[in-house]
């Protein structure tokens, strides 16, 4: 049957190129959603074929919705039972009164990774080499940025999966072999995965539809459950929680690795495994980034595009000084506070934690100080600026925009429970007015962040304006300098080049803008990502809300806040080559 919705479809196309070829070709959707899309288009052909034609596409659009239907209700089941199952068993074993173990929760975690590799082997091996099983590529999936991202990160996740067999090994004469095992399987399915998101993401698979549509709900799924595993044991390991509720603090701080009474059998097992905690938020990374590519993928099942919709854009950094610059000397400045801060704590002397206390919050302030005037900058040009907003559909930028918005919550969560815990002890001092000020600047700027972000992956590309232009007049070039659209000789995508002359001053600002916030997003990023933990410590909060209610709140607010970060520097990335 879905077949013959192809064939139809096709069969349709055919009609309209062969009665009004011309307005078919202007008329035409860049991105066809599905075939019931084709509603829109019988308008424009002649009166005498609308009958037939329409009963064509309503039978087309029965089938898609049929089988549309029965394959999201399996994977929804498959999706909830998984990560239902997986969140007990990884908040089972971060407790030593449970009797779950992480050996318990890293032989569900192999079977997991086990069977996410076969079906990724199946479908690399006999489903995408069927004759139209990959009739079409999405252009908007999986870009250059996302995809050799997921590679640096899968890199050094490999790596930290070493340095977690090295360690294993030294305890094999006193523990469990399956943690040897579950970071070998790990290693072996990062290499798998890599290599299928690389090359089948922008996949629009036509066959066996049902089974794919599993298959990358257990991938995501998978991923979303090591995502889960992984910053329970880094939050776990960061989370230095003071003497005030003994009992309460033992009983959450279970980041060891192994029992105490088990000793390594050799001298740098130390070393492997503080080793592996450093490469821990690159992990965490990577298993966020397969899991958005998954998804795309699995809302391209079945999807029927316009394989020359999608303008290729050529990244340039020209013309853009102040920015870059700005944002470098804050990352320098933000590494070195941060090695002080880190430094300080480490020695527990109250003048000394005070002081790198009195640091980060100062130097946080002036970013996300300098991060919220700079946005506002950009709004402003956004108000000035004429492009049209793109009305096609396209399932990346929605996960884009509910991604960003989703992660941006747990640091509105963090933020406002330290405004009221502030607000309401009414301690005075210059640490607590620092951390009010922190607090309420940093929901300003995600707010303003949001708002600049989102607006700007929903803007026409300046390119495509000036490509509309190109068609109409061929002098287009001529009037508007700042760019040159080139046409390949066999292709219809277009590359974006320079000329000789500057942009204009409202795209030079945004792309200003853009720069600036990637590089602050990405210092905010690194900082909680490698051990920042103000929220511990200073204390009121935790005066104020309790040891044991104050740590949940941060360790489930903070490792979206982490995410959201380096979401943005990509959004950013992506506004920054539209501009």
């Amino acid at each position: 049957m879905k077949t013959v919705a192809r064939q139809m479809f096709r069969t349709c196309n055919k009609l309209f190129s062969r009665k009004t070829q011309n307005d078919v070709v202007e008329a035409h959707p860049s991105n066809i959603e599905t075939a019931a899309q084709m509603d829109n288009i019988q308008h424009l052909t002649s009166p005498s074929h609308n009958t037939s034609i329409g009963d064509s596409i309503h039978h087309i659009e029965a089938v898609m919705e049929r089988a549309h239907r029965g394959g999201w209700l399996l994977c929804g089941i498959i999706c909830i039972n998984i990560l239902i199952l997986g969140c007990a068993l990884v908040s089972g074993s971060a407790f030593n009164s449970v009797a779950i173990t992480a050996v318990h929760r890293q032989i569900f975690l192999i079977i997991l990774l086990l069977l996410t590799m076969s079906w990724m082997l199946f479908y690399t091996v006999f489903t995408s080499r069927k004759d139209e099983a990959v009739s079409f590529r999405d252009g908007h999936a999986g870009p250059a940025w996302l995809r050799a991202g997921l590679l640096l990160f899968g890199l050094l996740s490999l790596i930290m999966d070493i340095f977690k067999i090295a360690t294993a090994v030294g305890y094999l004469h006193c523990d469990s072999a399956v943690k040897v095992a579950f970071p070998v399987v790990q290693a072996v399915f990062l290499f798998v995965q890599t290599y299928f998101l690389w090359i089948h993401v922008k996949d629009c698979v036509q066959l066996h539809t049902h089974f794919t549509r599993c298959g990358l709900t257990l991938t995501l799924s998978t991923n979303l459950v090591v995502w889960m595993a992984a910053v329970t044991e880094e939050s776990l390991h960061q989370t230095d929680i003071p003497d005030l509720n003994y009992n309460v603090s033992q009983r959450m701080y279970r980041a060891s690795f192994v029992n105490k009474k088990c000793n390594c059998s050799y001298s740098a097992c130390y070393t492997f495994k503080e080793a592996s905690y450093y490469l821990y938020p690159f992990n965490i990374e990577y298993s966020l980034f397969a899991s958005a590519m998954a998804y795309v993928m699995w809302k391209n099942v079945g999807r029927l595009v316009d394989n020359h919709s999608h303008h290729k854009v050529k990244f340039r950094i020209k013309d853009v000084c102040l920015g870059p610059l700005t944002g470098v000397l804050l990352v320098v400045a933000g590494l070195a506070t941060f090695i002080v801060y880190e430094v300080d704590m480490e020695t527990g002397d109250v003048t000394k934690t005070d002081k790198a206390l009195l640091i980060h919050f100062i130097m946080n302030i002036v970013i996300v100080g300098m991060m919220s005037l700079s946005t506002v900058i950009g709004c402003i040009i956004y108000r000035l600026d004429h492009r049209e907003h793109v009305s096609e559909k396209n399932p990346t930028r929605s996960l884009d925009v509910g991604l960003l918005v989703g992660a941006s919550l747990g640091q509105f969560i963090i933020s406002y429970f330290t405004i009221v815990a502030v607000v309401a002890i009414e301690v005075r001092g210059y640490l607590n007015a620092l951390n009010l000020t922190w607090a309420l600047l940093t929901v300003l700027q995600l707010g303003l962040q949001n708002y600049f972000i989102i607006e700007g992956l929903h803007r026409e590309p300046f390119h495509v304006m000036q490509e509309a232009a190109l068609h109409t007049n061929p002098h287009a070039c001529q009037e508007h300098p700042e760019i040159i659209i080139v046409q390949e000789s066999h292709k219809s995508s277009y590359f974006l080049t320079s000329s000789c002359d500057k942009p204009s001053w409202k795209r030079r600002v945004l792309k200003e803008v853009c720069a600036f916030l990637l590089l602050a997003n990405i210092i905010l990023w690194i900082m909680p990502a490698f051990g920042a933990r103000p929220q511990f410590d200073h204390h009121i909060e935790i005066k104020f809300y309790t040891v044991s209610m104050w740590t949940a709140i941060v360790n489930i607010g903070l490792p979206f806040g982490i995410f959201y970060r380096m979401h943005s520097v990509a959004s950013l990335f992506e506004v920054y080559v539209i501009s």
